[in-house]
């Protein structure tokens, strides 16, 4: 079970303006920053999700967040793009992934992909 993850950034600014718009539909929001080196995302009191400045990034990550339905995945695209993303997948079925597999990616200003994703049962998503 994870705790938590980093993911590293080269401009901790432009990339927390990008996180604090594009997962804001998700119900996630910034709730801790150390300095000018790191950014913890979460909901309630508990960050899970971490930004880091990096003097360059080695790697290109890839982090699924869980939305609470179609309409969230959507708006997760969409605000991810008008915060400066790169569109990575609009959001849609990915039934090669599974049947009920609802997604949408979106590439962070770093090249991370950065993915909404629900399963639909009758249009909706469950979230566990």
């Amino acid at each position: 079970m994870l705790d938590h993850v980093t993911i590293g950034v080269t401009d901790l600014v432009r990339a927390g303006d990008f996180y604090d718009r594009a997962l804001a539909p998700l119900g996630i929001v910034r709730l801790y920053a150390d300095g000018d080196s790191a950014i913890g995302y979460g909901s309630g009191r508990k960050a899970f999700f971490w930004i880091g400045r990096r003097n360059a990034v080695r790697t290109g990550a890839h982090v699924a967040f869980l939305a609470r339905d179609p309409a969230a995945v959507a708006t997760f695209h969409s605000a991810a793009i008008a915060a400066g993303g790169r569109d990575n997948g609009k959001p849609g079925l990915r039934p090669h992934y599974r049947p009920d597999y609802y997604g949408a990616f979106v590439l962070d200003p770093d090249g991370n992909n950065i993915e909404a994703v629900c399963y639909t049962a009758a249009s909706t998503c469950r979230t566990g």
